[in-house]
Protein backbone atom coordinates (compact mmCIF):
# COMPACT_ATOMS: atom_id res chain seq x y z
CA UNK A 1 0.00 0.00 0.00
CA UNK A 2 1.61 3.68 -1.21
CA UNK A 3 1.16 5.84 1.28
CA UNK A 4 -1.21 9.14 0.26
CA UNK A 5 1.64 11.17 0.41
CA UNK A 6 4.13 9.80 -1.76
CA UNK A 7 1.18 10.48 -4.69
CA UNK A 8 2.83 12.85 -6.97
CA UNK A 9 1.33 15.82 -8.54
CA UNK A 10 1.21 16.68 -11.87
CA UNK A 11 0.26 19.98 -13.48
CA UNK A 12 -0.33 19.61 -17.56
CA UNK A 13 -1.38 21.67 -20.45
CA UNK A 14 -0.41 23.63 -23.25
CA UNK A 15 2.23 26.95 -22.67
CA UNK A 16 -0.32 30.18 -21.48
CA UNK A 17 -2.66 28.06 -20.02
CA UNK A 18 -1.68 29.11 -16.32
CA UNK A 19 0.31 25.86 -14.99
CA UNK A 20 2.38 27.63 -12.70
CA UNK A 21 -0.51 29.49 -11.11
CA UNK A 22 -2.26 26.15 -10.27
CA UNK A 23 1.09 24.61 -9.44
CA UNK A 24 2.15 27.54 -6.87
CA UNK A 25 -1.71 27.32 -5.19
CA UNK A 26 -1.37 23.77 -4.84
CA UNK A 27 1.66 24.12 -3.44
CA UNK A 28 0.32 25.69 -0.07
CA UNK A 29 -2.46 23.17 0.44
CA UNK A 30 -0.99 19.75 -0.91
CA UNK A 31 1.10 18.94 2.48
CA UNK A 32 -2.32 19.31 4.73
CA UNK A 33 -4.63 17.73 1.81
CA UNK A 34 -2.19 14.34 1.53
CA UNK A 35 -1.23 14.46 5.66
CA UNK A 36 2.77 14.99 4.50
CA UNK A 37 5.27 15.99 7.40
CA UNK A 38 6.92 18.21 4.65
CA UNK A 39 6.66 21.44 2.50
CA UNK A 40 5.70 20.68 -1.04
CA UNK A 41 8.63 21.38 -3.59
CA UNK A 42 8.27 21.60 -7.45
CA UNK A 43 9.74 19.50 -10.20
CA UNK A 44 9.99 21.23 -13.00
CA UNK A 45 9.18 19.36 -16.38
CA UNK A 46 10.07 22.55 -19.28
CA UNK A 47 12.92 21.47 -21.22
CA UNK A 48 14.19 25.57 -22.07
CA UNK A 49 13.56 26.45 -17.92
CA UNK A 50 16.47 23.98 -17.15
CA UNK A 51 19.11 26.68 -19.19
CA UNK A 52 20.02 29.43 -16.60
CA UNK A 53 19.61 32.91 -17.60
CA UNK A 54 16.76 31.89 -19.99
CA UNK A 55 13.94 33.90 -18.31
CA UNK A 56 11.51 35.69 -19.68
CA UNK A 57 12.01 34.24 -22.92
CA UNK A 58 10.28 30.57 -21.14
CA UNK A 59 8.01 32.98 -18.51
CA UNK A 60 9.79 31.32 -15.44
CA UNK A 61 8.11 32.37 -12.24
CA UNK A 62 10.13 34.88 -10.69
CA UNK A 63 12.45 33.62 -7.24
CA UNK A 64 10.23 36.98 -5.66
CA UNK A 65 7.29 35.57 -7.04
CA UNK A 66 7.43 31.17 -6.21
CA UNK A 67 6.08 32.03 -2.53
CA UNK A 68 9.54 30.12 -0.88
CA UNK A 69 8.49 26.77 -2.93
CA UNK A 70 11.72 25.24 -3.84
CA UNK A 71 11.81 24.71 -6.97
CA UNK A 72 14.28 22.02 -8.65
CA UNK A 73 15.52 21.22 -12.72
CA UNK A 74 15.36 24.67 -13.37
CA UNK A 75 18.66 26.98 -14.17
CA UNK A 76 20.22 23.36 -13.99
CA UNK A 77 21.91 23.87 -17.12
CA UNK A 78 24.71 26.65 -19.29
CA UNK A 79 23.11 27.63 -22.62
CA UNK A 80 26.39 26.12 -24.09
CA UNK A 81 25.01 22.57 -22.80
CA UNK A 82 22.82 20.19 -24.83
CA UNK A 83 19.58 19.04 -23.04
CA UNK A 84 19.12 15.15 -22.59
CA UNK A 85 15.70 13.83 -21.50
CA UNK A 86 17.62 10.64 -20.49
CA UNK A 87 19.91 12.56 -17.81
CA UNK A 88 16.66 14.95 -16.74
CA UNK A 89 14.85 11.90 -15.71
CA UNK A 90 17.98 10.73 -13.66
CA UNK A 91 17.97 13.56 -12.47
CA UNK A 92 14.39 15.11 -11.83
CA UNK A 93 13.89 10.93 -10.10
CA UNK A 94 16.84 11.53 -7.60
CA UNK A 95 14.89 14.84 -6.67
CA UNK A 96 11.88 12.82 -6.08
CA UNK A 97 13.60 11.03 -3.89
CA UNK A 98 14.96 13.20 -1.85
CA UNK A 99 12.23 15.16 -1.57
CA UNK A 100 9.86 11.99 -0.11
CA UNK A 101 13.08 11.41 2.33
CA UNK A 102 12.25 14.58 4.21
CA UNK A 103 8.35 13.92 3.99
CA UNK A 104 7.38 16.18 1.28
CA UNK A 105 5.70 16.46 -1.25
CA UNK A 106 6.00 16.12 -5.06
CA UNK A 107 4.29 18.80 -6.94
CA UNK A 108 5.52 18.66 -10.86
CA UNK A 109 4.29 21.31 -13.36
CA UNK A 110 5.52 21.93 -17.00
CA UNK A 111 4.70 21.24 -21.30
CA UNK A 112 7.29 19.66 -22.25
CA UNK A 113 5.69 16.12 -22.88
CA UNK A 114 8.51 13.97 -23.18
CA UNK A 115 10.01 15.25 -20.21
CA UNK A 116 7.03 15.06 -17.93
CA UNK A 117 6.50 11.54 -19.40
CA UNK A 118 10.46 11.00 -18.52
CA UNK A 119 10.00 11.36 -14.96
CA UNK A 120 6.23 9.98 -14.29
CA UNK A 121 6.39 6.66 -16.90
CA UNK A 122 7.85 3.49 -17.05
CA UNK A 123 10.18 4.06 -20.08
CA UNK A 124 13.51 3.55 -21.03
CA UNK A 125 16.08 5.18 -23.37
CA UNK A 126 18.44 3.89 -25.69
CA UNK A 127 22.21 4.67 -24.95
CA UNK A 128 24.01 7.34 -27.83
CA UNK A 129 26.82 7.08 -30.52
CA UNK A 130 28.38 9.92 -30.45
CA UNK A 131 29.39 9.50 -33.86
CA UNK A 132 26.60 8.92 -35.18
CA UNK A 133 25.24 11.59 -33.56
CA UNK A 134 27.91 14.24 -35.14
CA UNK A 135 27.36 12.57 -38.77
CA UNK A 136 23.50 13.49 -38.01
CA UNK A 137 24.14 16.82 -36.62
CA UNK A 138 26.27 17.63 -39.69
CA UNK A 139 23.41 16.76 -42.07
CA UNK A 140 21.37 18.84 -40.29
CA UNK A 141 23.43 21.72 -40.74
CA UNK A 142 24.02 21.06 -44.39
CA UNK A 143 22.06 21.90 -47.47
CA UNK A 144 18.87 20.16 -47.02
CA UNK A 145 18.78 21.02 -42.79
CA UNK A 146 16.18 19.87 -40.91
CA UNK A 147 13.93 18.83 -43.58
CA UNK A 148 15.85 16.79 -44.90
CA UNK A 149 16.05 14.56 -42.23
CA UNK A 150 12.51 14.92 -41.69
CA UNK A 151 12.00 13.67 -44.94
CA UNK A 152 13.85 9.95 -44.26
CA UNK A 153 12.33 10.07 -40.87
CA UNK A 154 8.70 10.00 -42.60
CA UNK A 155 9.97 6.81 -44.56
CA UNK A 156 11.30 4.81 -41.59
CA UNK A 157 9.10 5.64 -39.03
CA UNK A 158 6.13 7.62 -40.41
CA UNK A 159 4.31 8.19 -36.66
CA UNK A 160 7.24 9.71 -35.10
CA UNK A 161 7.66 11.68 -38.39
CA UNK A 162 3.96 12.59 -38.19
CA UNK A 163 5.09 14.04 -34.08
CA UNK A 164 7.82 15.59 -34.74
CA UNK A 165 7.68 19.21 -36.06
CA UNK A 166 10.00 19.31 -39.51
CA UNK A 167 12.06 22.28 -37.87
CA UNK A 168 12.83 20.27 -34.39
CA UNK A 169 16.28 19.13 -36.17
CA UNK A 170 17.42 18.12 -32.41
CA UNK A 171 14.20 15.34 -32.15
CA UNK A 172 14.49 14.32 -35.59
CA UNK A 173 18.15 13.74 -34.67
CA UNK A 174 17.72 11.22 -31.51
CA UNK A 175 15.14 9.58 -33.65
CA UNK A 176 17.36 8.49 -36.33
CA UNK A 177 19.78 7.73 -34.22
CA UNK A 178 17.89 5.22 -31.75
CA UNK A 179 16.57 3.85 -35.51
CA UNK A 180 20.04 3.59 -36.50
CA UNK A 181 21.96 1.81 -33.30
CA UNK A 182 18.43 -0.41 -32.30
CA UNK A 183 16.99 -1.08 -35.70
CA UNK A 184 13.69 -0.77 -34.44
CA UNK A 185 11.44 2.43 -34.82
CA UNK A 186 11.97 5.43 -32.78
CA UNK A 187 8.27 5.45 -32.08
CA UNK A 188 8.39 1.75 -30.42
CA UNK A 189 10.51 3.42 -27.65
CA UNK A 190 7.40 5.60 -26.45
CA UNK A 191 6.62 4.88 -23.28
CA UNK A 192 2.87 3.58 -22.60
CA UNK A 193 0.60 5.41 -20.05
CA UNK A 194 1.65 3.08 -17.13
CA UNK A 195 3.47 5.38 -14.10
CA UNK A 196 6.46 4.40 -12.86
CA UNK A 197 5.17 5.47 -8.88
CA UNK A 198 1.44 6.45 -8.30
CA UNK A 199 0.89 9.97 -9.64
CA UNK A 200 -2.64 12.10 -10.69
CA UNK A 201 -2.40 14.25 -13.94
CA UNK A 202 -3.94 17.60 -13.56
CA UNK A 203 -4.66 19.38 -16.88
CA UNK A 204 -6.09 22.72 -17.69
CA UNK A 205 -7.67 23.42 -20.73
CA UNK A 206 -9.08 26.90 -22.02
CA UNK A 207 -11.21 27.55 -25.03
CA UNK A 208 -8.80 28.07 -28.30
CA UNK A 209 -9.69 31.95 -28.63
CA UNK A 210 -8.73 32.42 -24.80
CA UNK A 211 -5.79 30.48 -25.30
CA UNK A 212 -4.70 32.39 -27.85
CA UNK A 213 -5.66 35.79 -26.71
CA UNK A 214 -3.21 34.72 -23.51
CA UNK A 215 -0.08 33.56 -25.96
CA UNK A 216 -0.55 37.36 -27.49
CA UNK A 217 -0.78 38.67 -24.33
CA UNK A 218 2.67 36.99 -23.22
CA UNK A 219 4.43 36.98 -25.90
CA UNK A 220 4.36 40.90 -26.51
CA UNK A 221 4.79 41.43 -22.45
CA UNK A 222 8.00 39.14 -23.34
CA UNK A 223 9.60 41.96 -25.54
CA UNK A 224 8.47 44.35 -22.81
CA UNK A 225 9.91 42.98 -20.26
CA UNK A 226 13.48 43.24 -21.53
CA UNK A 227 13.58 39.84 -23.80
CA UNK A 228 16.15 41.55 -26.44
CA UNK A 229 18.43 42.44 -23.60
CA UNK A 230 18.76 39.18 -22.10
CA UNK A 231 19.28 37.91 -25.30
CA UNK A 232 22.02 39.93 -25.82
CA UNK A 233 23.50 39.39 -22.65
CA UNK A 234 23.21 35.98 -22.96
CA UNK A 235 25.00 35.99 -26.17
CA UNK A 236 28.29 36.69 -23.70
CA UNK A 237 27.29 33.66 -21.98
CA UNK A 238 27.83 31.35 -25.33
CA UNK A 239 24.02 31.66 -26.52
CA UNK A 240 25.01 31.54 -30.29
CA UNK A 241 26.91 27.89 -29.84
CA UNK A 242 24.07 26.36 -27.83
CA UNK A 243 22.25 23.83 -30.29
CA UNK A 244 19.66 23.44 -28.18
CA UNK A 245 19.49 26.86 -26.54
CA UNK A 246 19.78 29.64 -29.50
CA UNK A 247 16.86 27.37 -31.36
CA UNK A 248 14.53 28.39 -28.71
CA UNK A 249 11.04 30.02 -29.45
CA UNK A 250 11.51 33.55 -28.68
CA UNK A 251 15.29 33.79 -28.79
CA UNK A 252 16.10 32.55 -32.02
CA UNK A 253 14.24 35.45 -33.28
CA UNK A 254 15.72 37.60 -30.43
CA UNK A 255 18.78 36.57 -32.19
CA UNK A 256 17.25 37.82 -35.54
CA UNK A 257 16.26 41.36 -34.46
CA UNK A 258 19.90 41.90 -32.73
CA UNK A 259 21.62 40.60 -36.26
CA UNK A 260 19.66 43.00 -38.34
CA UNK A 261 17.44 40.40 -39.76
CA UNK A 262 14.14 41.44 -38.15
CA UNK A 263 12.35 44.03 -36.64
CA UNK A 264 10.82 44.19 -33.43
CA UNK A 265 7.52 43.99 -34.85
CA UNK A 266 7.93 41.05 -36.90
CA UNK A 267 9.90 39.20 -34.13
CA UNK A 268 6.67 39.44 -32.21
CA UNK A 269 4.61 38.22 -34.89
CA UNK A 270 7.15 35.25 -35.25
CA UNK A 271 6.70 34.30 -31.84
CA UNK A 272 3.71 34.08 -31.65
CA UNK A 273 3.48 32.09 -34.34
CA UNK A 274 5.65 29.61 -33.31
CA UNK A 275 3.90 29.49 -29.57
CA UNK A 276 0.79 29.34 -30.98
CA UNK A 277 2.18 26.03 -32.70
CA UNK A 278 4.21 24.63 -30.24
CA UNK A 279 0.51 24.76 -27.90
CA UNK A 280 -1.36 23.42 -30.90
CA UNK A 281 1.17 19.96 -30.41
CA UNK A 282 0.91 19.88 -26.92
CA UNK A 283 -2.52 19.71 -27.16
CA UNK A 284 -1.93 16.95 -29.29
CA UNK A 285 0.23 14.89 -27.51
CA UNK A 286 -1.50 15.54 -24.27
CA UNK A 287 -5.01 14.45 -25.43
CA UNK A 288 -5.01 11.07 -25.88
CA UNK A 289 -4.27 10.15 -22.42
CA UNK A 290 -6.76 8.44 -20.88
CA UNK A 291 -5.35 9.53 -16.94
CA UNK A 292 -5.89 13.30 -17.18
CA UNK A 293 -8.12 14.84 -15.40
CA UNK A 294 -9.09 17.92 -17.43
CA UNK A 295 -10.37 21.02 -15.66
CA UNK A 296 -11.73 23.38 -18.15
CA UNK A 297 -11.26 27.01 -17.40
CA UNK A 298 -12.41 30.25 -18.42
CA UNK A 299 -11.08 33.66 -18.48
CA UNK A 300 -13.91 34.32 -16.03
CA UNK A 301 -13.77 31.49 -13.40
CA UNK A 302 -12.48 32.26 -10.32
CA UNK A 303 -8.90 30.61 -9.38
CA UNK A 304 -9.98 29.63 -6.17
CA UNK A 305 -12.49 27.33 -7.95
CA UNK A 306 -10.20 26.02 -9.82
CA UNK A 307 -7.74 25.58 -7.04
CA UNK A 308 -10.71 23.11 -5.47
CA UNK A 309 -11.28 21.71 -8.20
CA UNK A 310 -7.83 20.32 -8.43
CA UNK A 311 -7.58 20.05 -4.89
CA UNK A 312 -10.63 17.83 -5.05
CA UNK A 313 -9.26 15.67 -7.95
CA UNK A 314 -5.99 14.94 -5.84
CA UNK A 315 -7.93 13.92 -2.67
CA UNK A 316 -9.95 11.28 -4.87
CA UNK A 317 -7.15 9.63 -6.13
CA UNK A 318 -5.19 9.85 -2.35
CA UNK A 319 -8.41 7.93 -1.24
CA UNK A 320 -7.57 4.65 -3.44
CA UNK A 321 -4.13 4.29 -2.09
CA UNK A 322 -5.00 4.79 1.70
Amino acid sequence: MTRPDRLIVAVVGPTASGKSDLALGLADLLPDALGAGGPAELVGADAMQLYRGMDIGTAKTPVGERRGIVHHQIDVLDVTDEASVAHYQSAARSDVAAIHSHGGVVLVAGGSGLYLRALLDVIDFPGTDPTVRARLEAEAEGPDGSRGLHGRLAVLDPVSASRINPHNARRMIRALEVIELTGEKYSSHMPRHEFNAPAVLIGIRRPREVLDRRIALRVRAMFDQGLLEETRELVGLGLREGRTARRATGYAQALAVLDGDMDVDEAVASVGAATLQLARRQIKWFRPDPRIHWLDVEDETDHAMVLARALDVVRGEAETLG
